[in-house]
């Protein structure tokens, strides 16, 4: 019965991870999903975006979310450019183990072992190191970007790295992103 419960937990993980998608670019908590964007406004020229993937979303999605969403403020609001003033990836990772099944598919007995005769007839013995304590481990990793932004006014300024047009990123970046169903 111990086995059966092993299975069923294996199985139903596995059907849920196949399900998995990555965050889709909408907001916050958007039809109940984990992670989106979100922005606070500091001053009129200023705000603080973030943008938050979960389990199955990567470094470089979560970072593109929260540029596009920095170029869609600006536009909004009336600019045409934008700089970074701080910018952060912060990884989250946890560790999760699953008892390997894969040992002892079908049955707890399943496995090398051996019978021998003693005192009390016949009896059976079990390899004590074969299927005894083996899981696998899954490292799960979540990012999350922030960025604090200040908005601007006509042409970008040259040479500044942490400055970017907004039109340009939305152009090149809208077609890239995982939008919700």
């Amino acid at each position: 019965m111990k086995t059966q419960s092993i299975l069923l937990v294996a199985a139903t993980a596995l059907v849920l991870s196949a399900c998995a998608t990555s965050t889709a670019y909408a907001p916050a908590g958007f039809n109940g999903q984990r992670g989106g964007y979100a922005e606070q406004r500091l001053e009129t020229d200023r705000y603080r975006v973030s943008f938050a993937g979960n389990s199955v979303t990567s470094r470089e999605q979560v970072e593109m979310g929260l540029l596009l969403r920095a170029a869609e403020l600006t536009v909004e609001n009336g600019y045409d450019w934008f700089s970074t003033v701080e910018r952060a990836t912060d990884r989250d990772v946890r560790y999760q183990a699953f008892p390997d099944a894969l040992y002892r598919p079908y049955s707890p007995f399943w496995g090398p072992s051996w019978r021998y005769f003693g005192p009390r007839g016949w009896s059976r013995w079990d390899d004590p190191f074969w299927g005894r304590n083996d899981f696998d481990v899954r490292e799960i990793d979540r990012f999350e970007a922030t960025a604090e932004i200040v908005l601007g006014r006509g042409t970008k300024p040259a040479g500044d790295a942490n400055a970017f047009d907004a039109r340009e990123v939305i152009s090149n970046l809208s077609e890239r992103v995982t939008r919700p169903m």
